[in-house]
């Protein structure tokens, strides 16, 4: 198997990129590094012959050409994207640019690559796309995602991700490429940019500064631990069947504030300072259009592949915190940019 990764120096990307290898496949790594792609993340892999890099916008279609034949890849795993919430908010174009006309530049690509194999390699041959829970929307109190909800994206970042999760499904139907839609809660582990919610806790409380709440903290999301990702989408990528979706959640719901509090409580059993940490939470100003409540149904991935998540929050948890404290030499220089932890998505 060679496959190709789009984004492989991102968090989900790189996860992907090490379970690859780990399962000894040959992996070509496509990313732009755009200030959430970081090559320390794939440094390990990097050392296995069976690794190949290429710096490249998914948005040039030029390059993507030369990548596709020069590598000859056997499958796509599509994971290169804008993600947060906060900066669509703040540069909703850059958003459309990247996940929409950059999708469909790469089904272009894969298209025409497709097209060239022969019978036996055209059969086996996969794209696979990686999208969000976000697409779907917001839920109340009761409920979870299944393949079947309907579309009801509600920020600009979510839309996006819906428009390149339909350009998927069209070439598939359209053009006939072997297409595979997976749908994933929240991630968090190891190696995620530090102005997601998990790694910013974790950062800011052994800094001793404030810790950023949104709103009430009453809103809720569903946490899938990234290493839990990685493997369900490579049994997504190797027994899927052409045409379909899959959800893949972490069946661990929580709300953001007891989140924040369990961040907390580990902290000061794994790094007591002279204080309880959770004196550092400070609540702030509500995102615009802040979704109440994410769940994925990961029914239809479990019965299909016997998948399920190997941990629960507070294990993640824990082996997330124990990464951050002992791997201060990856995200330390990321703090130290210049317009790191400015606040982002305040609506103008």
């Amino acid at each position: 198997m060679k496959l190709l990764v789009t984004g492989g120096c991102g968090f989900i990307g790189s996860a992907v990129v090490h379970r690859a290898i780990r399962l000894g496949w040959s992996v070509v790594n496509v990313d732009k590094l755009t200030y959430a792609g970081n090559l320390q993340s794939v440094a390990a892999a990097a050392q296995s012959g069976c690794y190949a890099f290429e710096k490249a916008d998914i948005c040039h279609a030029g390059a993507m050409k030369r990548v596709f034949h020069l590598h000859d890849p056997d499958a796509v795993m599509h994971l290169a994207a804008e993600t947060h919430v906060d900066r669509s908010i703040d540069d909703p174009r850059r958003f459309v640019e990247t996940n929409v006309l950059g999708t469909c530049i790469l089904l272009q690509a894969a298209l025409r690559h497709f097209s060239s194999l022969g019978p036996e390699r055209r059969d086996k041959f996969r794209f696979m796309h990686i999208s969000t829970d976000e697409v779907y929307g917001a839920l109340g109190l009761e409920g979870r995602f299944s393949e079947k909800t309907s579309y009801a994206p509600r920020s600009p970042y979510a839309a996006s991700k819906a428009g390149s999760d339909h350009l998927v499904r069209a070439w598939g139907e359209t053009f006939g490429l072997p297409v595979l839609v997976t749908n994933c809660s929240n991630n968090y582990g190891p190696r995620q940019f530090p102005e997601k919610l998990i790694p910013l806790v974790i950062l800011r409380a052994i800094a001793g500064e404030p810790i950023p709440v949104y709103g009430a903290g009453e809103n809720i999301r569903d946490w899938l631990y990234v290493e839990d990702h990685a493997e369900a989408l490579t049994e997504v990528l190797t027994r899927g069947s052409p045409g379909e979706s899959y959800n893949i959640g972490g069946e661990c719901e929580a709300r953001n504030i007891d989140l924040v509090r369990l961040i907390c409580a580990i902290l000061n059993d794994m790094r007591p300072a002279g204080a309880p940490y959770g004196r550092l939470i400070t609540m702030t100003v509500d995102r615009p259009g802040h979704d109440f409540r994410y769940a994925i149904d990961p029914g239809k991935t479990c019965a299909a592949f016997g998948w399920r998540p190997r941990h629960n929050l507070e294990e993640g948890l824990r082996a997330t915190v124990k990464w951050y404290l002992e791997n201060e030499a990856w995200w330390l220089p990321l703090m130290q940019r210049g317009d790191f932890g400015k606040r982002r998505g305040l609506r103008q």
